[in-house]
Parts: C-alpha cells; structure tokens; sequence
C-alpha cells in the first residue's frame, strides 16, 4: 500500500494548486519522486490540518488534477511553509507532539544566530568571515580592521536591505539599494568615518551583521559564490545534491538569484577564475565543509534536512561559508540549467520522507520545539 507523506506550504501557494500555479516549486517534481519511493504527496496548508480528528484536507492530485480530499494526518510532512506568526508555532508544535514527524519544521533561523553555532565549532571557525552584531561602535571598529565590509539583515532574504561598505583610495564609501525590488543602488561617501543616517536607522529598526566581504574569486569581472544544497536522504545522511555559481551582475556586488545573479554549473568558471589549484579538488573541499556545517547545525536544530548554503572561494582557492538558508529556493539548478540536480533537490526529501516512515520514528519520543 502506498503511504501518504504531507508537503505543507504557505496559503498563499496552496490556493494556486488547482490552477498548477505554485511559483517556483514543482508539484510535478514531488509527484515524480514521491512515485518513485511509493509514496503519494499531499499538499496541505497549517488551517486545514484538525488535531483534534486527527485528519486533514489535501490536495491530491487523481488522473487529471488536484482535488481536496478529507485524508487522515500523514504521518511523515515536510515542511515547505514559513511561518512569522506565533499562533502558526504553537499548532507546528502541537503536530510534534501528537507524534506527527515534520521535518524542516523550523526553516528560517537567523544569521546572527546560525553564525554562533557554526563559530562555536573549532573545525570551522576557519571559514568564517569576521561577523558581529552590528552597532555603530561595531561597524566602526570593524572599519578600522578591513577595507570592505556588509551590513545585512539578520532576517533578511534574497539579498534586501544589504548594504556594502568600502575603503577607496583612503575614502569610505557606503552603497546601497532604495527600492525594495531589483537594483536601484546607489553610493555615498562618508564624510571621515561618520555612518549615513541610512545605517544608523536600519540598524536601530532590525538587527543586523556587519560582515568582513570576501574579496570572492571573479569570473568575466564579477564575483561569484556557491549555492550549495545539502540534503538528508534514504539512509538519513546528510549529502550534497548538488551546487552551481551565482554571478553578481555588472550593476551590484549582490550574487542573489532574485537580484539579476546568473547561474551557471560551478566546472565552467573554476578553472579560469582560481587558476592555482584542480576544479575538483575545490568542489571536494567546498563539499566536506557544507557537510561538516550541515552536520554540526543538525546536532542543535531540531528535526532540519535541508539547506541551501553560500560559500564564497577567494582567487587563491580558500572557501568561506556566507550563510545558508533552510528553505533553500531549488530553481536556480533549473535556471543553471542542470535539469537532473534541480529534480534530485525534490526527490531527497521524498527519500528522507521514507526513510522516516520505515523506520518508524513517529513512536518514540520528540523533540519539542521553542521558538525564539
């Protein structure tokens, strides 16, 4: 018999299934992969699931199209909703606790906060950059020991709010973007090492990181990074599916796909832009380290099977981890083109989801889980 493995998302995408409209996440791709484990996906959203009952409403896709369907809670869901609202939390954390397995039931963790974990590693303390919390007596003193800095939202996504700060020819300059969609930046010159009103007001309104900038390896004259996705599978071992390179535009220093970054498999560019040493070697080096990262967040974050990871390399080969996303986006596989990477970002969690489901986890005891 086959099972049912629950995929969650927000409303807002859910409301989008019966027109196959669901933005960048393939249902198509879920379907194919939960197929091929004997497993049938049904997509759900948080209102619909009944603690109480015990049972839920899902869409499940028949010969030709979705339909709602009144099924019991599955067993094993995978998480690709994120929640702000502490009412979403607590009904997340009573699914945990009727002994529901959700996996990458808490996705969105801050980089202020992933970053402590990680510094708190001696083995990788290495491939940091000089992060801080950022106060005008941080920024200031971290501009007395680097000529380029990145102020970044500690909740931010797809590359909003940065701002970059660097020293040219004994000046300091400060750039950063007005409007909250693609490009749009601009650049002022401080007046001696007075921060812009702009920082100071977006550092009092969020938190922020103030973060050494890479000076990244170049490719064709524009930084890149790695995106590099790590997944847990059938065994429930953490395993790289995959990377590809993002590519700043001309326009920016920001290397997010949403921001005008190019993707392209990551073999094309090495050889040309980090001369000194193999592509393979830089792509082994780059895996052990997402691994090791994957593997010591995994030891204090609960129930997580997914990240989608930056790592930078500079132009002599030594890699940096930047941050890491735990509801990586998946599609910039497709948009770099490498069709079978893209697919397998879908079939893991279908593997992990099964890998869960035999063996039965549901009956021990779970983890609960504060939110902070």
């Amino acid at each position: 018999m086959q099972q049912l493995v629950g995929i969650l998302l927000n409303a807002s995408m859910h409301r989008g299934i019966p027109r196959c409209e669901t933005g960048q996440e393939s249902l198509e791709n879920y379907e194919e992969s939960a197929q091929s484990y004997g497993l049938i996906p049904c997509f759900l959203k948080l209102e619909d699931i009944n603690l109480e009952t015990g049972r839920c409403i899902a869409y499940i896709k028949n010969e030709h199209d979705y339909s709602l369907i009144d099924i019991p809670i599955p067993k094993v869901i995978h998480n690709r909703a994120i929640y702000f609202n502490n009412s979403s939390h607590l009904r997340m954390n009573r699914l945990l606790n009727k002994g529901i397995i959700v996996f990458n039931f808490c996705n969105r963790y801050g980089k202020d906060e992933i970053h402590r974990r990680l510094a708190s590693n001696p083995s990788l303390k290495k491939f940091l950059p000089d992060t801080f919390t950022a106060t005008p007596t941080v920024i200031r003193r971290m501009m007395k020991q680097h000529n380029d800095l990145i102020l970044k939202p500690c909740r931010g996504s797809i590359g909003q709010g940065i701002m970059r700060l660097r020293n040219v020819s004994s000046k300091w300059a400060l750039t950063y973007s007005n409007s909250p969609t693609i490009g749009g930046w601009e650049t002022i010159t401080l007046n001696k090492v007075q921060l812009p009103p702009i920082v100071l007001r977006r550092i009092s309104r969020h938190p922020f990181l103030v973060q050494e900038r890479i000076q990244l390896a170049e490719y064709q004259g524009n930084p890149y990074d790695m995106r590099v996705t790590v997944q847990r599978g059938l065994q429930g071992l953490w395993q790289m599916t995959g990377m590809y390179a993002k590519i700043a535009p001309s326009s920016t220093f920001v290397s997010n796909i949403a921001q005008g970054a190019t993707a392209l498999p990551v073999e094309s560019l090495l050889a040309t832009s980090v001369p000194t040493q193999s592509p393979e070697s830089i792509i082994h080096c780059i895996e052990q380290i997402a691994l090791e990262i994957a593997w010591s967040l995994s030891t204090q974050l609960p129930w997580i099977a997914d990240f989608g990871m930056d790592i930078g390399i500079t132009y002599d080969g030594k890699p940096y981890f930047i941050e890491c996303n735990g509801r990586d986006q998946r599609y910039g596989f497709r948009k770099a083109n490498m069709m079978s990477i893209w697919k397998k970002t879908y079939e893991q969690p279908m593997a992990y989801a099964l890998h869960l489901l035999e063996r039965n986890v549901y009956s021990r005891n779970l983890p609960s889980y504060h939110h902070h």
